[in-house]
């Protein structure tokens, strides 16, 4: 994307624990501490925390942690069907995300800066840092509206970053109405 408003939230790290061979905890060094990031079209960045291909996860001989790192090669789609998927996702100041649904119970937490949720009835909320959306497969966009701060007399722009763990849930039906995924524009392919 051109013209990006330089990135100001830091940038992530993930620290993934496991088990060394007398069963004490320790960290794993399978993977780099660095979050991954994918940038996506709107100016957007998706970094995938963690994910999960089971329900309940196969911790046992780091099953899971292979599983993830396939995932970061070749990402999940929006949701997981049999696990859960955990992302980050920075937003650009004024970023409006596209109108989509996933079937899946969602938790979003604002981390940094205050984010609007746009229902497709028009209504909407604003949450703040530490405020949490459960998201349960309804129509939905995200808009940050974080105020602009000023630093020597110059209005600076503000991303905001957000938290989110998916769970794959039941399809819904509504009065007769399929209630299916709706994932069109917003940058990351459909479920899996």
């Amino acid at each position: 994307m051109t013209n990006r408003t330089p990135k100001n939230v830091r940038p992530l790290n993930r620290f993934i624990t496991t088990h060394d061979e007398t069963g004490k905890a320790i960290f794993s060094k399978d993977l780099s501490e660095k979050m991954p990031v994918q940038s996506i079209a709107d100016g957007a960045d998706f970094s995938l925390a963690y994910t999960s291909s089971h329900f309940p996860a196969q911790l046992d001989k780091n099953t899971d942690i292979s599983e993830y790192n396939t995932y970061l090669t070749t990402p999940p789609g929006i949701t997981i069907s049999t696990g859960n998927v955990c992302r980050i996702v920075d937003m650009p100041p004024g970023a409006l995300s596209p109108m989509h649904r996933t079937v899946s119970l969602d938790y979003g937490v604002v981390l940094e800066g205050e984010v609007e949720l746009v229902l497709d009835s028009g209504e909407t909320r604003l949450l703040k840092r530490g405020d949490v959306a459960v998201q349960r497969g309804t129509n939905h966009a995200w808009r940050n509206v974080t105020p602009d701060i000023v630093v020597d007399g110059e209005r600076v722009p503000q991303w905001g970053r957000m938290l989110y763990v998916l769970s794959p849930a039941q399809p819904m039906k509504i009065g007769g109405l399929d209630l299916g995924e709706v994932v069109d524009g917003i940058g990351v392919r459909a479920s899996t």
